[in-house]
């Protein structure tokens, strides 16, 4: 795949300069990666650079990160021993406020294939500026809790797993997380391969000691079984989606358990028209985080489906205070027709497009923000191609009250011509960003612009900056502070690599 970058043309006179920095003077490393890291409200908390040092043993290579602040301050750094398959890392912040550093990238080049593993992620903890190998923990059938200190190789892994397949039948499945309130969390089954049955929930408190378990699907088989999709938990409840099958016969309903004692506060069956695979899929949508959770409610956007085709979406309200579910849904036809009078039932709109979902976005009284880009998929003798982003607003009862279409110039070889985008105005409105490869009135040449979209109060606005390839130098765009946009140029022949922030004009 052609990957396509760009430098900023003409820039200043649209965007209103703010602050810069040279990430060659971070570290004395090579740099390997940068991204933006988020609360767990989906605040922008800042940005992590990662640079590489080597090799420094067998299983271990050294590394440095650098924290900058939302106005691209240096706040931390400190040099960290990674392990050796770690080509760099992806930063997040998770619920204690720690910075974890997931390896993204592996690289195999400086071991042999029988020596192949997993690295481990880092936690770094901001308020010490300290960094450590993540501890992981494996729940054993027992109920003991051992401690990981390094990855299984995966060929090990598998010849443990048919080792206890032909002792016991099955294997016996675990997996262990923190809690927010403290203490640990765990869930485990019995897998026989065809079906799996004997599942729990477990709560311990900060010693591992088991404070409650949520037992269901105890006895089940390849016909009669029960399935939990963990939708959202806070400190009073965890919200499920439980689903109960009966020789093709299926059963939903939201439970609800009382994170304190693990019984069950509410066990109501979820009413209305969403078909069994639209439920049982509501809680996934690929990659893209398709839910949200406000103080009173808990939002969740999915396809809705027919059999295994998606005809439109759906969405699920659960209200935390009395336990109740509302679902909703809209189709391409006909409630698309409308705006887009080309589209079909299966959301192909002309030409072999169709609305490929690249974000959502959700708001306080239940209403839905779409934002969709018209894909058409690689073909035996055809390059894939994008062509228009299609905006999608529905209001608080999930009916279309807005479609917007962005005219765009057909892409080839790239998935995707959105880059990304951000709530404003503490998450009433939005503003995202895609590029466009577009022939220029004056001089008749195609160059690349960039468009920055707002949707404030319902209303959208537009701005468009000229942006193209110019003298070897590459600039990518990045999500910034809250009405800011990030530039990161670079070449790194010349090892120049700076990023700045720069205000935007909405």
């Amino acid at each position: 795949m052609k990957k396509l970058y760009f430098l900023i043309f003409g820039l200043f006179q649209i965007l209103s300069y703010s602050q810069t920095q040279d990430l060659t003077t971070l570290a004395a490393g090579d740099h390997v990666g940068m991204n933006a890291l988020f609360d767990d409200k989906d605040n922008l908390y800042g940005y992590v650079s990662l640079y590489s040092y080597g090799k420094t043993g067998d299983k271990t290579k050294k590394f440095e990160y650098v924290i900058l602040d939302k106005n691209l301050n240096p706040v931390a750094n400190k040099e960290f021993e990674g392990d050796i398959t770690a080509a760099s890392y992806l930063g997040y912040v998770d619920f204690k406020g720690q910075i974890i550093l997931k390896p993204s990238m592996m690289d195999y080049s400086l071991v042999k294939s029988r020596e192949i593993f997993t690295p481990v992620s880092m936690v770094i903890d901001p308020k010490t500026n300290t960094i450590k190998r993540k501890v992981y923990y494996d729940y054993l059938e027992d109920g003991t809790f051992k401690e990981i200190n390094e990855p299984k190789n995966w060929k090990a892994q598998r010849k443990e797993n048919r080792d206890e397949k032909k002792e016991k039948g099955y294997n016996y499945v675990s997996a262990v997380g923190e809690v927010k309130e403290g203490g640990y969390f765990a869930i485990e089954y019995k897998d026989y391969g065809k079906y799996i049955n004997s599942n729990s929930i477990i709560k311990f408190d900060d010693n591992k000691k088991e404070l409650w378990r949520y037992k269901y699907n105890t006895d089940g088989n390849k016909k009669v079984f029960t399935t939990l999709s963990i939708l959202e938990r806070d400190e009073n409840y965890m919200y499920c989606i439980m689903k109960k099958v009966n020789d093709g016969q299926n059963a939903f309903s939201l439970l609800v358990i009382d994170m304190k004692t693990g019984k069950e506060a509410s066990n109501k069956p979820i009413e209305g028209t969403l078909t069994d695979n639209t439920l049982d899929n509501i809680d996934s949508y690929g990659r893209l985080d398709n839910d949200k959770t406000f103080d009173d409610k808990v939002v969740l956007l999915g396809r809705n489906l027919d059999k295994f085709e998606t005809i439109g979406y759906a969405r699920m309200m659960v209200n935390k205070a009395d336990f109740t579910v509302d679902t909703r849904w809209i189709n391409f036809v006909p409630d698309l027709k409308t705006f887009l009078p080309k589209i079909n039932t299966s959301g192909i709109v002309e030409n072999g497009y169709m609305l490929q979902t690249k974000d959502m976005y959700f708001m306080n009284d239940g209403s839905v923000g779409i934002l969709t880009e018209k894909y058409k998929p690689e073909g035996q003798y055809s390059a894939p191609k994008t062509t228009d982003l299609v905006y999608i607003y529905t209001d608080k009862d999930f009916k279309i009250k807005n479609v917007q279409v962005f005219e765009k110039e057909k892409t080839k070889w790239v998935n995707s011509d959105y880059l990304f985008s951000q709530y404003l105005n503490g998450g009433k409105d939005v503003v995202f960003f895609y590029r466009d490869y577009q022939k220029d009135e004056v001089t008749r040449q195609k160059k690349w612009n960039l468009f920055i979209n707002t949707v404030i109060d319902g209303k959208f606005k537009q701005e468009i900056i000229p942006i193209s390839e110019k003298d070897n130098y590459a600039v990518i765009p990045y999500v910034g502070k809250e009405g800011y946009i990030l530039l990161r140029e670079y070449n790194e022949k010349e090892k120049f690599n700076k990023i700045r922030l720069e205000k935007l004009n909405y």
